[in-house]
């Protein structure tokens, strides 16, 4: 494949109003689409040029797609969602374009905790054996990885908001903090996960596809004043970022980008780590992480932003209301994301797609509120 070739019709569109765009990432495996945008100049057929630019932990991250010094950003679905409500950050009216990955996420125990989980066969024993209260880590306060945690402590019996210290570490300090013994468990990207297992510090228990089944993760998001003011820009960054992803899914890529990652700018990693879950997930029954498949990871539907909503409102994070699906049908740029896709001759899946989660509760983004009654283990406000 020509990594340069034009997508159909793209000759044909008036070029983008602004065409250098600053892109923010943070040191993780899934930022390979935007890698891969970057270094192999997909954006140059749209009218663009991308300067990446790597930040230290998300809360960086969102100070600067905040104040406009990063253009868009590879960022948590959860914490785009955060800033719309004032949460985890400023209000601030934000667009999310597009989802960039779903699923390679895990949940990394301390080699002392795995041991007595493996001795006394549940996690409520097994964290009570350590006669103090546990300590977990994830990466920003809103975002995904408090999500899946706590989505998976509850599923165990145990309350996350009670039960353990949650504490918020930047990826790439997640596995120094596991090795000093600052820690009982984890929730981040890869190849943090792959990391700790390798330097023996820690032992994965479950990925987060098993949590949610293909569930959303990593998304393309901006300011929502950016494409008001620059809507042909925003749909030339989502064209290339769909090439970008179409890319990963060809034969080799994976491994490909994986040296990629590697290098000091992007992870500083070694290749090896990188690739061994970039790969693990095509050959198990865990849903592996998804960059592309014909366009049915991509669509940005609104009702799994919904789905982050009721997450708030269950952990006591947001008060209930009742317009959740306006809020993520205002954030998700559907339209936007079909008209590129259909451009582009990429199907847009179905906006429901029912789902099953580790806990066995199921999903359909119909009545929110019904689904929060649900859950027994909840926040007090909930």
């Amino acid at each position: 494949m020509n990594p340069n070739a034009l997508s159909p019709n793209a000759s044909a569109l008036a070029p983008p109003e602004k065409s250098h765009l600053k892109i923010g990432f943070v040191p993780l495996s899934d930022a390979a689409p935007i890698v891969a945008a970057k270094l192999l100049e997909f954006g140059h057929a749209h009218g663009l040029t991308l300067e990446l630019s790597r930040q230290p932990s998300w809360a960086a991250l969102r100070d600067k797609l905040v104040s406009g010094e990063l253009d868009a950003a590879h960022t948590l679905y959860g914490l785009v969602y955060g800033l719309q409500l004032g949460l985890g950050g400023p209000q601030t009216d934000m667009a999310l374009l597009m989802v960039l990955a779903r699923n390679g996420q895990a949940i990394t125990l301390s080699n002392r905790l795995a041991d007595a989980l493996a001795v006394h066969g549940t996690l409520p024993r097994a964290l009570a054996s350590l006669g103090r209260k546990p300590v977990f880590a994830q990466t920003f306060p809103t975002g995904t990885h408090v999500m899946w945690l706590a989505y998976w402590l509850a599923a165990q019996g145990v309350h996350p908001l009670r039960d353990v210290e949650s504490v918020v570490i930047p990826p790439p300090q997640m596995v120094a903090a596991l090795a000093a013994d600052r820690l009982d468990g984890l929730c981040v990207g890869e190849p943090w996960n792959a990391l700790a297992e390798q330097n023996g510090v820690g032992r994965t228990v479950v990925q987060s596809g098993a949590i949610w089944p293909d569930h959303p993760e990593k998304v393309l998001a901006c300011r929502r004043d950016f494409v008001h003011a620059y809507p042909r820009t925003a749909q030339a960054l989502v064209r290339t970022m769909l090439e970008a992803c179409r890319w990963l899914d060809g034969a080799g890529h994976r491994r490909e980008i994986a040296q990629w990652l590697a290098q000091p700018e992007f992870l500083g990693v070694d290749a090896a780590v990188i690739a061994s879950r970039l790969e693990q997930g095509m050959r198990s029954d865990v849903p592996p992480v998804r960059f592309f498949d014909d366009g049915a990871v991509n669509y940005p539907r609104a009702s799994e932003g919904v789905w982050f909503l009721t997450q708030f409102e269950r952990w006591g994070m947001l008060a209930r209301r009742d317009d959740y699906h306006e809020i993520a049908q205002a954030l998700n740029q559907t339209a936007l994301y079909r008209e590129v896709a259909q451009s582009m001759r990429i199907d847009s899946p179905a906006e429901y797609l029912p789902q099953v989660l580790i806990d066995g509760c199921r999903w359909d983004g119909g009545d929110p509120h019904a689904y929060v009654d649900g859950f027994t283990i909840r926040g007090a406000h909930a």
